[in-house]
């Protein structure tokens, strides 16, 4: 997405003085029946016709999973929480005050994408940065992060004057809470002991214990104590411990008191927060010291810097009652990657939060972990153990380290627990309350030994319900049954049950948008998965190097068609990256690799059986062992065609976005999602998107004056030359650089000068990856840029707009946490929308927010908790009057495009006149569990939640087909 231009005047750009015009008319007509698809019935019957909201049961990839859409966790009819009708009544409190909480947020949807249902109902809660207690709706779940509506919190929810007040709400409103809320107050023992305070029963680890395993250096000690062995550390808090003191501590354990490599981390923080490599005493003391000032601790660990393997592992407690049966999941193996110059010389070579939840190629997993087999047992061995001493409940995540002989550097006694003969397994780090985004670590380990989300999550609830007497009755509701085992016959393929229409959902590619359309295409299926009368596989698209948009056309569609299309098993799916996606499906048909994670499954699963079989609501594993099945993207089409599938693009950028895909499909005549094939080509086109909407300057949608230049003219050309020619020709004193085909922000930066352009040029010389922060000398964040680089580029004047603050801490009442300075009048929106050929409609447009650079990030676009888009606009920075005309204009913009489907446009809009200035069109709009247009989804009249939202983008193909 491009932003706004210093020194150009906005004003002076090409517009109508008939401000007022009528653009296109609303098409209420179609909106009508769109609402009314919107009715369809989530039911093991089919698609019958009910209200929106009403509970029902649906499947877990063919098989039933009780699931519904939630309400306001305060409006809950009396017949629903009846407890004769066996109603479980389940609390999932999220947020707190760390800086976790937008982390919390997204584990919180997924809580509740997965175990609502018609016997069991979900209320959401949020507690502030403040410490205040809320009920929520659902809908504020599905916001990207929680500076989407915390300034807004009074209006939209019931707040509660104490935490007393609401722990009593909670003992008469709940049957058992389900506490997501990770870091400080989540998993320090914090609201496990307000609710024991007011015997509200909890899902997890009780408070004392929570306290305990939280603090890493209170832990550290602990597990020494109980024969682990444990990382050398030396506590820094506050001024206590001085230069000396450290130094005698790298003395000690042999590092230079200059150079020694360690990690400095905080003692009570989790999802890698504030974790730092440094080199020698002084740095060690200088990066602690930014912890503390920061707020992130105020308690700072210092440890050996370890050169080994990472890994994690689930545990999972399937005891009856008060006894402890931990069972420990197929570990995963944490795996960095480094390319390039630029990563060698990193000093955080680190499983940081950044590699940990933004879809990069710098991480990846590998579940089971490429140990030795003695290794691995030793882990779950040790893992249950912990997990046993140190009193842990219902479920946890154990982090930590294998070191190899060859490479260890920890002395202990022979009979610490650790020691195996390919070399040290060291416990680190103990997760309370793991995190449970979609392809989170609880869900990757739990499908490998034959769980789906719902069964996984339903069991933990479960389980813990059997601490109390008054919820025991509750645990006779069934959970999912067996799914069928996939044929593995290239006929059968797809063939999971009779009479589903089949829905393939393609995803990955090759442009810089790959792991993006992971995301987004993982989110899809896992939503579509809710409707009994659909049959829904996932499918990779490979990446290939051969493909390149601008080659011959008989050559280029010979190697397109080419190309590998993966079907992939459940577990598969849930993966970091497409690149990850692809090394699983090859593991999955190498022989000795698959046998040997046979095996481990095989005695996993039956270890976890020999406790749930106890357990009346537990009716069985509802993932297969299933083998990931290879096409040609041609086979893959004629396959479509022959079982009658409808294919739904999410596959982000290249032939999923400039018509080739699409064209492919229309050949054989398979319906697909989306804008059709001259639609995509021209809106892949920056260039030719402009030009295509040039004449509707008078009606009020301007365009912003574009350049291309060749890559090879950046590198050979002088900069100072090359930028006096842009900013002299664009008329404008900054810049915006885009690729000509690429989208999410990658290789978008500003400009300012001859040397920016100079370090970008040398930036797409040197192929980075990424772009540190303030490497131009305005002030921005890390830009990831496209691999390989772009051929062309874009350069835009960039346009200024105005600044908005969306303050995480209330200064003066709640009503000033939104601040604008409206000097410009123009704002940055983000706007979908959905229709038919001819007659699309705009949802409500979501104001973007930048909360670092002049950009927005990656990050801000696609990582879960980052980035906020305030949906509708607020009235106090746009009227009601000028976002309907807002949304007219762009109703036109995608009628004149000949949209259809769904699409999202990014512009610049007047908010006093509603004008638009148009950045961008995405064909194939990114579609994760955060993405703003299930916001504006919701802001629908009725509200349009995930599953039937999704639904009607899939059956408006079927339409367009008649």
């Amino acid at each position: 997405m491009a932003s706004l231009a210093y020194g150009i005047r906005v004003s002076s750009l090409r517009r109508s003085n008939q401000n007022d015009a009528i653009y296109a008319l609303k098409p209420l007509a179609y909106i009508t029946n769109l609402l009314r698809l919107n009715q369809i019935k989530i039911s093991s019957s089919g698609s019958n016709l009910t209200t929106p909201f009403s509970a029902s049961s649906t499947r877990c990839m063919g098989v039933k999973t009780p699931r519904a859409t939630t309400e306001v966790a305060l409006a809950v009819d009396d017949q629903v929480i009846d407890k004769n009708n066996r109603i479980l009544r389940v609390g999932v409190i999220c947020g707190g005050p760390s800086a976790e909480r937008g982390i919390s947020l997204n584990s919180a949807r997924s809580v509740l994408d997965h175990i609502q249902g018609d016997d069991l109902h979900v209320s959401c809660y949020y507690i502030d940065c403040d410490m205040n207690a809320y009920a929520i709706s659902s809908a504020q779940v599905y916001s990207n992060t929680p500076a989407d509506f915390d300034f807004k919190l009074q209006s939209l929810a019931q707040g509660f004057s104490s935490l007393s007040e609401f722990s009593e709400h909670l003992a008469a409103s709940v049957d058992i809470i389900f506490p997501v809320i990770h870091g400080r107050f989540g998993e320090d023992g914090g609201i496990q002991e307000l609710l024991e305070k007011h015997n509200v029963p909890f899902v997890g680890t009780g408070s004392r214990e929570c306290q305990q395993a939280f603090d890493k250096y209170n832990a550290s000690l602990e597990l020494s104590k109980h024969g682990f062995v444990t990382v050398p550390s030396i506590l820094v808090q506050g001024s206590e411990v001085n230069g000396s003191e450290l130094a005698k501590w790298f003395a000690t354990n042999q590092l230079d008191s200059n150079s020694g490599k360690v990690v400095v981390k905080p003692a009570r923080a989790g999802s890698s927060i504030g974790i730092t490599v440094a080199y020698g005493v002084t740095d060690s003391l200088r990066k602690a010291n930014d912890i503390i000032l920061e707020g992130i601790d105020d308690k700072v660990m210092v440890e050996i810097f370890l050169g080994g393997s990472e890994f994690t592992a689930i545990v999972l407690d399937v005891a009856s009652a008060s006894d402890s049966h931990p069972v420990v999941l197929l570990p995963t193996e944490v795996e960095l990657h480094f390319h390039g110059s630029a990563d060698v010389r990193e000093k955080d070579a680190i499983f940081n939060y950044r590699r940990k939840y933004l879809p990069t190629e710098q991480v990846a997993y590998h579940t089971p972990p490429r140990f030795p087999v003695d290794v691995i047992r030793s882990i779950r061995e040790g893992a249950s153990l912990l997990f046993q001493r140190l009193g842990l409940r219902d479920f946890a995540r154990i982090d930590g380290w294998f070191l190899p002989s060859s490479t260890c550097v920890l002395s202990s006694s022979e009979d610490d627990f650790g020691r195996t003969d390919s070399g040290t397994i060291v416990f680190s780090d103990i997760n309370l309350i793991s995190g449970m985004e979609q392809t989170s670590f609880l869900f990757q380990q739990a499908s490998k030994v034959g769980f789906s989300h719902s069964n996984i999550l339903r069991s933990i609830i479960h389980h813990a319900c059997l601490r109390f007497p008054n919820l025991a009755s509750n645990n006779s509701v069934s959970g999912c049954s067996l799914r069928r085992p996939k044929s593995l016959q290239l006929d059968e393929a797809f063939n999971k049950h009779e009479g589903a229409h089949k829905v393939f959902v393609i995803l990955g590619g090759d442009t810089s948008e790959r792991q993006v359309s992971l995301m987004s295409g993982t989110n899809v299926w896992l939503n579509l998965q809710a409707f009994d009368d659909l049959d829904v596989t996932p499918c990779l698209l490979a990446p290939s190097s051969d493909y390149v948009s601008g080659a011959d056309p008989d050559k280029r569609d010979s190697t397109v068609t080419s190309r590998a299309v993966w079907s992939l098993p459940y577990s598969l799916v849930l993966r970091h990256t497409t690149e990850e996606v692809l090394a699983a499906c090859m593991e999955a048909i190498e022989p000795t690799r698959a046998a040997l994670t046979s095996h481990l499954r095989s005695q996993v699963m039956n270890e976890l059986m020999e406790g749930l079989k106890k357990h009346n609501w537990f009716t069985g594993f509802d993932i297969t062992d299933e083998v990931p099945l290879k096409f040609t993207l041609d086979e893959w089409i004629k396959h479509a065609k022959e079982v009658q599938a409808t294919v739904f693009i999410a596959v982000h950028g290249g032939i999923g976005e400039d018509g080739t895909l699409q064209s492919l499909l229309e050949a054989e005549g398979v319906p697909y999602t989306g804008p059709g094939v001259m639609a995509s080509k021209i809106c892949m086109d920056k260039v030719a998107t402009s030009l295509a909407l040039n004449h509707l300057s008078d009606l009020g949608v301007l365009t912003i004056n574009k350049e291309v230049r060749g890559k090879e003219d950046l590198l050979n050309m002088h900069a100072l030359k090359i930028w006096l020619e842009l900013t002299s020709k664009l008329q404008c004193e900054t810049l915006c650089i885009k690729p000509a085909r690429d989208g999410c922000s990658t290789g978008v930066a500003r400009l300012s000068c001859a040397d920016d352009l100079s370090t970008y040029a040398k930036a797409l010389e040197e192929c980075l990856l990424r772009i540190p922060p303030n490497s131009f000398s305005t002030a921005h964040g890390t830009i990831e840029m496209p691999n390989p680089p772009p051929e062309q580029l874009i350069f835009e004047p960039f346009i200024e707009t105005d600044e908005i603050v969306v303050s995480s801490k209330s200064t003066n009442g709640n009503e000033h946490r939104l601040l604008w300075n409206g000097h410009s009048r123009w704002v940055e929106v983000t706007v979908g929308v959905v229709g038919k050929l001819g007659s699309m409609h705009s949802l409500s447009p979501s104001v973007t927010v930048k909360e670092s650079g002049d950009i927005l990030s990656l990050e801000e676009k696609f990582q879960g908790g980052t980035g906020i888009n305030l949906t509708p606009p607020p009235t106090s920075i746009m009227s009601n009057e000028a976002l309907e005309k807002c949304k007219q204009r762009i109703e036109l913009i995608a009628n004149t495009l000949q949209l259809e489907g769904f699409s999202r446009i990014d512009a610049f809009v007047n908010v006093d006149s509603g004008e638009v200035l148009v950045i961008e069109v995405n064909t194939v709009p990114g579609m994760t569990p955060s993405t703003v247009l299930i916001h504006q989804a919701l802001e629908e009249q009725p509200p349009m939640y995930p599953q039937r939202f999704f639904r009607i983008l899939l059956d408006l193909p079927s339409e367009r087909s008649l």
